[in-house]
C-alpha cells in the first residue's frame, strides 16, 4: 500500500481531529435513499470503562471497585441502562440517546493488544492488525480506498500545513490536513499574500488553498466570522463536535471521519463524580451533543463509534485513580444506532475473573464492532474486511444487528 498522500478530497480538522473524504459507495447511497455518515472517536489515553458504564448488578462490583463506585441514588444518581448496568451521570447526552434507542454500549471489548503502553496499544487499535507491528497505514483509510469511487459528494478542496494525519487515517486514501487547535491562526494579510504568492507560482495550489478558506469558513461557530476569526471555546470538545457536525451535514460535505480527544489516562484523582473523569465524560458527551445538534436531519443515516486504546485495572490505586487495563466498552450513537442495549458477554470481577488478576477480563473484539457498522452501515464486503481493512481477522465476525 502507498504510504498517505496530502492530495484533495479530504479535510483533516485536528480542532479535535477530523478526517473526512468525499466519497461514498453507490450502493451505500441507493439502499432506501439512505446517505450514511460514519464517526470513529478515539478516547487517547485509555478510558476507565467500569466508571463510565458500572455494571452495579456484579455481586463482586462493590467490594472490587471500592473508592470508584457509581451511586445509584441520591442527588446525582448514575443513569439505570438496564437491571445491571449504569451510566456515568455526567453523559446526559447519550443517557437521551439511549433511551430514545439511538445509542448503545459494547462492554468488556478490547483491541487484540495485551499489554499496557499507550503508545502500542493506539497502533494496534488504529492500524487494525491483529498485534503490535509496523504498519503505514490505519484501518479507516484502507476501508476509504475500497469504497466504489462513484458519486462525488464532497467538492470542498482543503490544503494546510502543521497537523499531522493519525494513522488511522494513513493510507491509499488521498488525504488533505488543517491546522490543528492550539496553532495561532493566520492573520488575513499573511492569508491574502500566501493567496496572492500561489496564484503566480502555482494556480491549482491557489485555488487549493481557496477552498481550505471556505472550508474553515464552514466550520466555525459564527459562519458569518471571518476565516482565521478566534472561535469561542476552540479548544473545548464540544466545539470540535459542532465543527465536526457542520462539515458532515452539509449536501457537499464529508461522509466518513475521525476525531481524537487526550486526557484520559487517569492515573491519580480519577473520583468518579468530581474528579478528572467526571470532567472528561461531560466534555464526551457535549461532543456528541455538538454532532447531533449540527447533523440535524443527517443524524438519521449516521453512526458514532467512541473507542479507546485499553481499559483501566478494576481497583483503585493509591493515588485514587487507576493504571493501565485491558477491556473496556465502545460506545456507539447515532440515528442509524439499533440502540437501547447493552451489549456484554459479561466476563465477571471475581479474582478469578480478572484478567492477569487486575483488569477487566475482554470477551468482544473491538475490531468485530468496526467490521459491523463497515459493512451494514457503509456497504463494504466482508471478505475485504477480513483481507484488507483488518488483515488477517477472518477470525473476527462483524458484529451485527447494530444498525437500525
Amino acid at each position: 500500500m502507498r504510504p498517505h498522500v496530502v492530495s484533495r478530497r479530504g479535510l483533516l480538522l485536528t480542532g479535535g481531529a477530523l478526517v473526512a473524504w468525499g466519497y461514498l459507495p453507490n450502493a451505500a447511497m441507493a439502499a432506501a435513499g439512505r446517505d450514511p455518515r460514519f464517526v470513529f472517536i478515539n478516547l487517547r489515553g485509555a478510558l476507565d470503562g467500569l466508571a463510565a458504564v458500572a455494571p452495579v448488578g456484579d455481586p463482586d462490583y462493590e467490594r472490587v471497585r471500592s473508592g470508584l463506585v457509581l451511586p445509584t441514588s441520591g442527588a446525582n444518581p448514575a443513569y439505570k441502562l438496564n437491571d445491571f448496568f449504569v451510566l456515568h451521570p455526567a453523559m446526559k447526552t447519550f443517557a437521551d440517546l439511549y433511551s430514545k434507542g439511538e445509542a448503545l454500549v459494547v462492554h468488556a471489548v478490547a483491541s487484540p493488544y495485551r499489554e499496557r503502553s499507550h503508545f502500542d496499544g493506539q497502533d494496534v487499535l488504529e492500524a487494525g492488525l491483529g498485534g503490535v507491528g509496523k504498519s503505514a497505514t490505519g484501518w479507516l483509510n484502507r476501508a476509504t480506498a475500497l469504497i466504489p469511487k462513484g458519486e462525488r459528494i464532497d467538492p470542498v478542496e482543503g490544503l494546510s500545513v502543521g497537523a499531522a494525519v493519525p494513522l488511522v487515517m494513513r493510507g491509499p486514501a488521498p488525504v488533505v490536513t488543517w491546522l490543528p487547535q492550539g496553532f495561532p491562526p493566520a492573520t488575513d494579510d499573511t492569508r491574502n499574500r500566501l493567496a496572492e504568492i500561489y496564484a503566480h507560482v502555482d494556480p491549482e495550489l491557489a485555488r487549493r488553498f481557496d477552498e481550505a478558506l471556505k472550508v474553515e469558513h464552514a466550520a466555525m461557530a459564527d459562519p458569518t466570522a471571518k476565516p482565521g476569526a478566534k472561535r469561542p471555546d476552540a479548544g473545548s470538545f464540544r466545539e470540535a463536535g459542532l465543527a465536526a457536525g457542520r462539515l458532515l451535514a452539509r449536501a457537499d460535505g464529508p461522509r466518513l471521519g475521525s476525531m481524537s480527544f487526550l486526557g484520559w489516562d487517569t492515573h491519580a484523582d480519577e473520583k468518579p463524580l468530581d474528579g478528572q473523569l467526571n470532567r472528561l465524560l461531560g466534555a464526551l458527551d457535549a461532543a456528541i451533543d455538538g454532532l447531533r445538534s449540527e447533523l440535524a436531519g443527517a443524524w438519521k443515516d449516521t453512526v458514532v463509534v467512541v473507542a479507546t486504546e485499553f481499559g483501566r485495572t478494576a481497583r483503585m490505586n493509591g493515588t485514587l485513580g487507576t493504571d493501565h487495563g485491558t477491556a473496556t466498552i465502545a460506545l456507539l450513537v447515532g440515528g442509524a444506532v439499533k440502540g437501547g442495549r447493552v451489549i456484554a458477554d459479561w466476563p465477571g470481577l471475581t479474582d478469578a475473573k480478572l484478567y492477569q488478576n487486575r483488569d477487566l477480563a475482554p470477551t468482544n473484539d473491538v475490531r468485530a464492532v468496526f467490521k459491523g457498522i463497515l459493512r451494514d452501515h457503509i456497504g463494504l464486503d466482508e471478505k475485504l474486511l477480513a483481507s484488507e481493512v483488518f488483515p488477517a481477522s477472518a477470525q473476527i465476525k462483524p458484529l451485527g444487528g447494530l444498525v437500525a
